[in-house]
């Protein structure tokens, strides 16, 4: 039988200026370690802390730019695109645009804080 989640947890967000982050499946709102799905919206000039994630991450941009950091280079991530970053790999999302962003991530396996392997402050 189908469930329904009646909706998201707000989760605390890291980053230079406050994110909203709407988990709808994870460990925090439906206690699914295996995948998490959350609903962000970050403002222009949000940067997040470098990380090297033990998880995949799955993006899709839904408005906005989210600029993606990794060890290459840079690559800009605009509306109606997504993006996969492989668990293991470095990797700092931002929003330099003035408007920011709204976007769709998922993580396999669920997104933790120990998961994400943040770099030092």
């Amino acid at each position: 039988m189908p469930t329904l989640i009646p909706g998201p947890s707000r989760v605390e967000a890291a980053g230079s200026k406050p994110k909203l982050i709407d988990e709808y499946v994870g460990n925090v709102n439906t206690r699914e370690p295996g995948l998490s799905l959350a609903h962000m919206r970050s403002p222009g000039g949000w940067v997040e802390p470098g990380q090297t994630p033990t998880f995949d991450e799955y993006t899709l941009v839904l408005r906005g730019l989210l600029r993606v950091e990794h060890r290459d280079g840079v690559l800009d991530v605009a509306a109606g695109q997504a993006v996969r970053v492989a668990a293991g790999e470095w990797v700092r999302y931002s929003t330099p645009e003035a408007e920011g962003a709204e976007y769709v991530a998922v993580c396999l396996p669920a997104f933790t804080l120990d998961a994400a392997r943040r770099d030092p402050e």
